[in-house]
This record gives structure tokens, sequence and C-alpha cells, in this order.
């Protein structure tokens, strides 16, 4: 099966440039899709290039999820969709998940980690901590998975093979919300199946999750990641960062520099860049929010991300000019 993974986008344009003493010292190419509010499509670059959508990819599991029975508040279900920093909110809010269908972290099955996030890390092994399951920045999207199978009735060991239940019924939900066939199954980094879609079919799902009626699975967690910006991710991450600073945005972000996003009136995005250059990823989305009007400190701060040499700012991680032009036509 031909992912083009192999198959360098050489044609694709040059998304974000970093520039170091005013030096251009690296490029990054990628796609992007953008959807008006009438839902008219354009693309820069190929965004017909099926990948791995990564953790952009937890709102539509989450969708699938709820479709499947699971029934949580809305602090709790922004986790479900999170990648998390593992601050001690964070963790508190996944065993919360958890005692909902009277379980607890010994039925997670996801990768160990110890938190994301320095500060929370050097906490917790102060505190004698080691690296365990719920402090991965999944753990949410875990807690999630066990938790709708206590709902629907489904053995949560396994619960991570893709023939399970629930992994069957979130695969439905993934090509359903995208409108297309999955071309291929993987383990993501948590150990949960993720499945490779377009970037076209990413932008499809966020604007299809963004327009539901009220109520709906699709609707409640849009509502609920967008309404709990810090569980999505944490203090300093973009994806946290731009929802506060883009009110009506849902969003998520994704590892192999992944974005996708949606506006309460129908705008949306997604985003991937070749090179997987996370740095990059916050400056993407920050520039599509600024070409749709969000003028917010949030915004700018990220649209121009500092270069740093011998403590002081020596330029700036920036988008390119051929991609601002693009985004002007839109705007």
């Amino acid at each position: 099966m031909d992912l083009d993974s192999s198959k360098p986008f050489s044609t694709n344009p040059v998304l974000i440039e970093v520039v170091r003493s005013g030096y251009l010292e690296s490029i990054h190419r990628g796609s992007v899709v953008l959807h008006d509010a009438a839902g008219n499509v354009r693309t820069f670059g190929h965004p017909e290039r099926k990948t791995f959508p990564r953790s952009s990819h937890k709102p539509l599991q989450a969708v699938g999820m709820v479709r499947s029975g699971l029934d949580l508040p809305p602090h709790l279900l922004a986790l479900v969709g999170a990648s998390h920093e593992g601050t001690k909110k964070h963790v508190e809010t996944a065993r919360a998940i958890l005692a909902t269908a009277g379980l607890d972290d010994s039925a997670l099955d996801n990768t160990m980690s110890m938190p994301e996030s320095p500060s929370a890390a050097y906490e917790w092994a102060i505190e004698g901590g080691r690296s365990d399951r719920i402090h991965h920045n999944c753990s949410g999207k875990h807690s999630g998975m066990v938790a709708t199978c206590v709902a629907a009735g489904w053995p949560t060991i396994g619960y991570r093979d893709p023939s399970h239940p629930l992994q069957k019924a979130i695969y439905a939900t993934v090509e359903d919300l995208a409108e297309e066939k999955i071309a291929a199954t993987a383990i993501d980094g948590c150990g949960a199946p993720i499945h490779a879609i377009s970037t076209l079919g990413l932008a499809r799902a966020f604007r299809k999750i963004r327009l539901a009626a009220p109520g709906t699975p699709e609707a409640r967690v849009a509502d609920a990641m967008s309404a709990y910006p810090f569980l999505v991710g944490g203090e300093g991450r973009d994806v946290t960062d731009l929802m506060v600073g883009a009110p009506g945005i849902f969003s998520k972000d994704g590892a192999e520099a992944v974005y996708g996003g949606a506006h309460r009136d129908g705008r949306a995005m997604a985003s991937k860049l070749d090179d997987g250059a996370f740095r990059a990823n916050g400056t993407v989305f920050a520039a599509v929010l600024h070409s749709w009007g969000y003028d917010t400190p949030e915004v700018r701060n990220w649209i121009s991300y500092p270069v740093y040499g011998g403590g002081k700012q020596e330029g700036e991680i920036r988008p390119s000019k051929e991609f601002l032009d693009w985004l002007g036509a839109s705007s």
C-alpha cells in the first residue's frame, strides 16, 4: 500500500522559513486546505496525500467514543481529545474520567511516560514518581476509550486491538467524518490505532464536527475542547494559546506537524508539514487564523516564533511570503 511516505514532496510550497541573523537557515514545505464559511475549498500544495494525522485524529476518535455511549461532562470530554502536559490538573481529570466508569489507572494500556511539562516532570520526580500510564499525554484519550467500553458493554481488556468493537466503531467514524476510505492503519505512539487519511479529509472532518447540531456527539466534542483549551494542551502550547486567542475556534495539533481547526461559521483548515517539524506547526495555524481576522496577542506571538542565539533573539520562525500571499487571497 503506497502512502507516498518515502517520496519527498519537492513540489510542495514552502510554508515556513527559519531565519537566523538575517540568513535563511531552514525551510519547511507542506500543504494546507482551507474551507470558507460556505464550504468552498482552496488548496495549497498536495493535500490529497494520505498521512497519519497523529493527535489531530483525537477529536475524530472522541466523536466515535461519544457515538458509542461515552457520556461525560465537557471538562472531562475535553481531555479525551487532548495531548496534555501531564500536570496535576490533567492527571486529576484523567482519573475523573476513569472514575465515571468505576475504573482506575490499572485499566489503562497506553505507553508509559513522564509528564510532558518540564515543571510537572520535575515535581513528579521530586515526589519519587516514575514513568507511568496516567502521566502520558494520551491518557485522557485512553481513559475515554476504556470508559466507552464500560458504557457499551465491551471488554476493557484488549481495547487497543484494531479488531476490538471500540476500534471498529472509531474506524467507521473516521471514514464517515473524513468522507473517504482509510488508506492504512498503524500503531500510534501511545499504542492505539491511527488511521491514514488525506489532509483534505482531515479538514472536512473538522468542519463537520464544528458545524454539527447542538447536542450531537460532534458538537459536544468541539464545544468541550474549545471551552477548556488548557486541558487540550497546557501552558505554553500553541493549541491552547491559539484557542484562547481565537474565540469560536476548535482545533487540535498532532505530531509530525499536522493541524486541524474549524470556526463556528464553517471556516475550516488542515495542514501537514512534509518534514514533520513540530516547531513550525503553531506558526502555520496562527497564519491561517490571522488571515481569518484574528489579530490577538496569542496569534501574533505564534505567527512569528523567536530563534535564539547567545540568550538573545537572533531570528524567527515565520510564514513564507508565498504562503502569506496565498492566505491574503482568502482574507
